[in-house]
């Protein structure tokens, strides 16, 4: 792998440990070195960091604290 890459990825722990856990992205980057945004994609998809996990993920806690509230009511009842 290129060093700079390399340190790339230890800059962003993250990202290290994504490819650790995947290690045919050691591959991938060992042959193209330009393929970092692709692993950044990947990572923030295995994290659930792109913007509709996210949407999702907030649209559940809201689900939780409407739930919660109805709850409350009904106790207060």
């Amino acid at each position: 792998m290129d060093i700079a890459t390399y340190r790339y990825l230890r800059h962003n722990e993250h990202l290290l440990t994504f490819v650790r856990h995947n290690p045919i992205w050691y591959r991938y980057l060992s042959r193209d070195p330009k393929a970092i945004g692709k692993v950044e994609q990947s990572a923030k998809a295995f994290y659930g960091q792109t913007w509709p996990q996210r949407l999702e993920k907030l649209n559940e806690q809201i689900k939780v604290v409407d739930m919660l509230l109805s709850f409350s009511n009904i106790m207060k009842d």
